[in-house]
């Protein structure tokens, strides 16, 4: 008859459970593969088979009592570095549709809101077309196996124990939301700029020709030079994507 103590089965389950949390936790807030659209078997069966192919570089675990308090608080800590990484990612895609929300509000078609089913709020039709562009150049650079390895090298950054909150000190997520102001301007300023010299050419010509009825032509030019940018501006989006989710990743190694 087969028999093993308690210890034994600790020691087991020690190099599972806690990085398969962390990981877990990565997918519930990883942009993509974090969508309502993929199933929870599908994040489970990946954590867990992420978690058991870097058993070879993971650091050792400690082993806590499943049922004791430490065990909530090394629960408590991987979920929120977890959901810390999922969250960085995010901002960097955040900052591209923000630069979406700009370009869409130079160009007037703000008004043209629809609901964004990722986001549960309004969206307008640039962003919602940036955030489907981030989307696919995020598998196309392989940033899913740029964050797969951030969360991996995530354990000796921030190793497995009994401090949830001692991550934060050293991360600062407070600050990380002027990474999509400043990611996000970067991305619009060639087109705002376009628009912007489009607006002035515009204006000159309501000035010169008080005749001509600038609204009923200002949309249309607006629209197609807009869209004319967009089509040139967009192959450049890869290197200050690539760029920022690098950096933001980098936090974790």
């Amino acid at each position: 008859m087969i028999s093993f103590s308690e210890a034994e089965l600790i020691a087991w389950l020690s190099p599972i459970v806690w990085p398969f949390i962390r990981v877990l936790a990565l997918f519930s807030a990883l942009p993509v593969l974090g969508q309502r659209s993929v199933p929870v078997r599908v994040r489970v069966g990946l954590a867990f088979l992420i978690v058991v192919a870097a058993q070879a570089s993971l650091p050792a675990m400690p082993q806590v009592a499943l049922d004791s308090p430490r065990a909530f608080m090394l629960v408590l800590q991987n979920v929120l570095i977890g959901l810390t990484l999922g969250f960085a990612v995010r901002t960097v895609f955040a900052a591209v549709e923000f630069a979406g929300e700009l370009i869409g509000l130079q160009m007037g078609l703000n008004y043209a809101g629809f609901f964004d089913p990722t986001g549960g709020g309004q969206g307008t039709v640039t962003a919602r077309f940036f955030s489907t562009v981030v989307g696919l150049l995020f598998i196309v650079i392989n940033g899913h196996l740029l964050v797969v390895a951030a969360i991996v090298q995530s354990f000796r950054a921030f190793p497995v124990a009994p401090e949830p909150f001692a991550f934060l000190r050293a991360l600062q997520p407070q600050v990380w939301g002027s990474e999509i102001f400043a990611l996000g301007l970067w991305i619009a300023l060639p087109l705002i700029g376009m628009l912007l010299f489009v607006n002035l050419v515009l204006g000159v010509i309501s000035r010169v020709a008080p005749q001509m009825n600038v609204l009923a032509i200002g949309f249309p030019v607006t629209l197609g030079v807009g869209m004319l940018g967009m089509f040139l501006t967009l192959p450049m989006m890869q290197a200050p994507f690539t760029m920022a989710l690098e950096r933001m990743l980098s936090r974790f190694v």
